[in-house]
């Protein structure tokens, strides 16, 4: 009996089978490197973001447990060149402070500035689009007539919900949702003891859902600088 020799190779249906294994094994890697790089890419974008968030309340913490006001001012509005304030309002889920600080640090040599500056901290509309809400910072390097206004105004984090700020009366103990050292019914020529503050910003990876992130500051000058000098008797 003649017996015949099978040729050397593979066939077309080994081939293709080959072929079929060789792509499912090679969609299960590229799947598992995709929700890999995925992964890395949300972990890395929540570290900045955490890193953004914490950065931002550090620099609100540090400056303001450097407020203070000082009870030196012309009493005549018209000569009035210098005033300091302690402002915070209560706006809802969107609170404002305007304050003058200690905390200017002077950047160019020789530069006609001091210590003192006058800052905000406030919610307002991205410059881009106004449907996101930012969390700014305003800053003027020399205290004028009106602690309020000028400056350069930056922003600190982008898409947030809303600022909460409370303010600890040293006198009763309590937390107040305003406080105004301007005004002669309210806090005149005194400052909290703390500021509690309470920022929220949306989760990202749950719609509707928001993350809350706070601190808690220290303010150790308390009452009205007074330059005077007393004779003891």
């Amino acid at each position: 009996m003649k017996r015949t020799r099978r040729t050397a190779g593979v066939t077309l249906v080994e081939a293709m089978v080959a072929i079929t294994i060789l792509t499912i094994v090679s969609t299960l890697v590229w799947g598992a490197y995709d929700q890999t790089l995925r992964n890395k890419q949300r972990v890395e974008g929540n570290v900045d973001r955490n890193h953004q968030i914490f950065a931002a309340l550090d620099r609100m913490q540090r400056e303001l447990s450097m407020a203070f006001v000082s009870i030196h001012f012309n009493e005549s509005p018209s000569l009035q060149t210098v005033r300091t304030c302690f402002i915070g309002k209560d706006h809802g889920e969107r609170d404002r402070i305007d304050f003058t600080s200690f905390s200017h640090q002077r950047l160019i040599a020789d530069a006609h500035e001091s210590d003192q500056n006058e800052l905000s901290y406030f919610i307002t509309s991205h410059p881009d689009d106004r449907r996101i809400k930012v969390l700014a910072r305003r800053e003027q390097n020399r205290i004028d007539d009106d602690p309020q206004e000028g400056g350069h105004i930056a922003i600190l984090v982008e898409d947030v919900e809303g600022l909460d700020l409370e303010y600890l009366d040293p006198v009763s103990n309590t937390w107040q949702r305003n406080w105004d050292t301007t005004q002669t019914t309210g806090q005149p020529n005194r400052l909290p003891s703390q500021v509690r503050i309470t920022l929220t910003v949306p989760n990202p990876h749950r719609r509707g859902a928001e993350l809350t992130y706070g601190t808690r500051v220290t303010i150790p000058v308390t009452h009205a600088l007074n330059h005077s000098v007393y004779i003891s008797r």
